[in-house]
């Protein structure tokens, strides 16, 4: 397991988001960071199966997904998600203040290594690439936090 990546996960991408102003936008994508770290925190739900959404994506694509997500591929700048999973328009946020979602934030992600440390076996549903396990989950999320760490420029700081 690349413990570089779990570190980025666990600890430095929640760092970097302390830098945000709740209505400052990404270089690309309708987001603001607020809403940003409410999607990702909502990412991680779905890891851990507290979050449950169908598999939109043709059986028969898993294969080519798989690959993509095992790749150094990065995802592109305006990638969207199934409108069944994230709406065209960003969802208004939940918590008063962007200091309480990156807490709720951190909740999510802590009880994410939670989780696959009390069941190493678990797998869960992500809507477009399947059923994934530990490792999966782990190569997704760093390609996520990623994508949106550069998306607001957090990491040319």
């Amino acid at each position: 397991m690349n413990e570089t990546k779990i570190k980025f996960i666990k600890n430095d991408f929640t760092d970097l988001l302390q830098q945000l102003k709740p209505e400052q936008k990404g270089k690309w994508g309708l987001m603001n960071a607020h809403q940003m770290v409410e999607h990702v925190t909502a990412f991680f739900k779905i890891s851990t199966g507290r979050l449950n959404f169908r598999l939109v994506s043709p059986v028969e694509h898993l294969p080519k997904l798989r690959e993509f997500l095992w790749s150094d591929k990065e995802f592109r700048e305006n990638t969207k998600g199934p409108e069944s999973v994230i709406p065209a328009e960003p969802l208004p946020v939940h918590h008063a203040t962007i200091g309480i979602a990156i807490e709720k934030l951190e909740r999510e992600i802590s009880s994410f290594f939670e989780t696959f440390k009390n069941d190493p076996e678990k797998k869960t549903l992500h809507p477009v690439f399947g059923e994934l396990n530990f490792e999966d989950w782990v190569q997704l999320h760093y390609k996520h936090v990623m994508h949106h760490a550069k998306q607001f420029d957090l990491l040319q700081r």
